[in-house]
């Protein structure tokens, strides 16, 4: 059976990820963003992290997998594995004979056929969705979007530096590595732009050493669902979230915030 929740009130359904590598000189990790088409109609020349809705396919999936992931759960996982070979040539969240010039066919494969089972099948790859973390969900339920996603972040360590990627060319115009502050900065100067949640996630990946202190702060705080509000300080509007969820920052004067 077909799980289709599609464009439902709850919001919908999809997944991103930040995928670490090791910084050069024993500096800070890295981590991979993409720049938005403009064309876009959800966070149009916006940088963000790979990943996107959670089709069909991907349920029916997730239903078909045994263990302890619940098949929801499991869907979003698989739309990341999916939705990162797609736009970025990476395969993160599968085990087999993987190499780079398997990868590269594995893409072209996806990309013919929309379907990661026929990928698996082809290759004969299997989901080793452990390679995950669960990191974060946010759902601006409250906010006035041209969509409203409910979106789970993942965490996923790439380990070398050494990687070949290229975007798609069709949802993204340009990928790129930085650290966390990096990007940050590079908001600051006007090079890139942020929506809310993107920033928010950067600063807290800015506070890790490497992928591990990331890992330890997932594991150790329960993903909630976050829904921004607004809020009052000194007078002006801000867009808020909670104090408790593992961000050093929790708000944002709302005339300055870069929505979808």
């Amino acid at each position: 059976m077909t799980i289709n929740p599609g464009d439902s009130p709850e919001g919908i359904p999809a997944a991103t990820v930040v995928i670490f590598r090791r910084g050069p000189d024993n500096g800070p990790p890295e981590v991979l963003m993409t720049i938005r088409s403009r064309e876009m109609v959800f966070a149009g020349g916006m940088a963000v992290f790979p990943g996107g809705r959670v089709d069909p396919a991907d349920f029916d999936l997730g239903a078909m997998m045994g263990g302890s992931l619940e098949p929801d759960e499991a869907a979003h996982q698989i739309a990341v594995v999916r939705e990162t070979l797609e736009e970025t040539g990476l395969v993160i969240g599968l085990s087999g004979d993987i190499d780079a010039e398997k990868a590269r066919a594995a893409r072209r494969y996806l990309l013919e056929t929309g379907d990661l089972a026929s990928v698996l099948d082809h290759f004969d790859w299997s989901l080793d969705l452990d390679q995950l973390t669960p990191f974060a969900r946010w759902f601006p339920k409250n906010e006035k979007l041209s969509r409203v996603y409910d979106t789970r972040f993942y965490i996923a360590d790439l380990g070398t530096g050494a990687v070949e990627i290229e975007a798609d060319l069709s949802e993204n115009t340009h990928l790129f590595w930085s650290t966390a502050q990096g990007a940050l900065d590079a908001a600051e100067r006007g090079d890139i732009k942020l929506i809310f949640p993107t920033r928010r996630n950067l600063e807290r990946l800015a506070l890790f050493d490497d992928f591990g202190a990331a890992k330890e702060q997932a594991d150790r705080i329960p993903v909630r669902t976050i829904t921004p509000y607004m809020g009052e300080r000194e007078g002006k509007s801000w867009l808020e979230i909670g104090e408790d969820l593992g961000y050093p920052v929790t708000g944002e004067p709302l005339d300055t915030v870069a929505r979808g």
